[in-house]
This record gives C-alpha cells, sequence and structure tokens, in this order.
C-alpha cells in the first residue's frame, strides 16, 4: 500500500510542477504582449519629431541628391556630411571617402525600393526607404575600408549590391576638400 501512496504523490506533484510552468509561460506571453501593446501605442501616440521627405522621382533632377552633391563634403559648419543615394543595384557614389575620429552626418535615401545601408565592422544599420532621407551619425576610431552591402532584399541583382566606406587619416581628408568640394575614392 505504501508503494501506491507514494505513487499518487508523485502524480500529484509532477501535475503541480507542470501546472506551474503552465502558469509561468501563459504569464510571460502576457507581459511581453502588454510590452508590445505599449509599445505600439507610444509610437502612434508619439510619433517622430521630424520626417524629411524626398520625391524620388526627382532625386536626380533637383534637390540635394542631385549628382553634384553627393558624397562627402564638409559643410560650412566644419561639419562632414555624407549624402546617398541606394537605387537597384547599387549606391551612388560606389566608394565614400570619410576622415576618422570626426562626427560625420549620413544622409541616405532611396530611389527605387526599400534598400539597407550596412557598414561592416560598426553599428551602422539603416533601412532606405523611397521617399525618406535617413539620417544617422557616426564616427571611426580609425582609417581603413568598409565594406557595404545592401541588406534587404530589392530585387534579382540585390547579392550584386555592394559599396565600400573608406576611412583615411582627418588631416588628409580636410587636405583634399579645400581642393574639391565633394569627396569620394576616385581621385
Amino acid at each position: 500500500m505504501i508503494v501506491g501512496a507514494d505513487r499518487a504523490d508523485g502524480a500529484r506533484l509532477a501535475d503541480q510542477s507542470v501546472r506551474r510552468w503552465a502558469f509561468l509561460s501563459v504569464g510571460v506571453v502576457a507581459v511581453l504582449v502588454v510590452i508590445a501593446a505599449a509599445a505600439g501605442l507610444r509610437e502612434a501616440a508619439m510619433p517622430q519629431v521630424a520626417v524629411e521627405t524626398v520625391d524620388p522621382r526627382t532625386l536626380h533632377i533637383t534637390g540635394e541628391f542631385v549628382e553634384a552633391n553627393l558624397g562627402s563634403a564638409v559643410e560650412t559648419d566644419g561639419t562632414v556630411t555624407v549624402r546617398v543615394i541606394g537605387q537597384q543595384y547599387s549606391f551612388t557614389p560606389q566608394c565614400i571617402l570619410v576622415p576618422a575620429a570626426t562626427p560625420i552626418t549620413f544622409r541616405a535615401t532611396s530611389a527605387d525600393v526599400i534598400h539597407g545601408f550596412l557598414i561592416g565592422e560598426t553599428n551602422l544599420n539603416e533601412m532606405l526607404v523611397p521617399g525618406y532621407v535617413s539620417v544617422f551619425h557616426a564616427r571611426f576610431k580609425a582609417p581603413g575600408d568598409h565594406v557595404m552591402p545592401c541588406h534587404e532584399f530589392c530585387g534579382v541583382g540585390h547579392e550584386g549590391m555592394w559599396a565600400k566606406v573608406r576611412v583615411i587619416e582627418t588631416k588628409q581628408f580636410f587636405d583634399l576638400a579645400r581642393k574639391r568640394r565633394r569627396l569620394d575614392c576616385a581621385e
């Protein structure tokens, strides 16, 4: 008889354990649903402060993304701005020249579909959406080359959509900037 009582106690303990884990699992899922709902409500109630738009049909013709404005430039206040366009299946410019140890502002957009802007060995990862200007900031510690693939599938030529970011010494960059208004890797 003692054996039967031990089995009953074991079954009862196993049942309690399973119920506890079930309640815990349901509780975790409920907490995650509440967090997702709160984040969604916050985003709906407090949209981005500023959203810059641009007409993707006229990018190359007028405005800040005409071909003469693409690449790196030293602004009048001494800051460095890089303007880039993603389009099937390339980035323009193909090679971006930037100074090391200097704050850089990237301004990028897409001319056709959603593209990904990812700079290897950094935490820069943005989406380029047609009609919107993506603005993000970076600082590269040391000179070197970084690959820049598109990481959002954009069509059959997506795997060939690569560019490069070349980081050079600060003095060298600003010496070049005195000679040319817009900089890229082509000399």
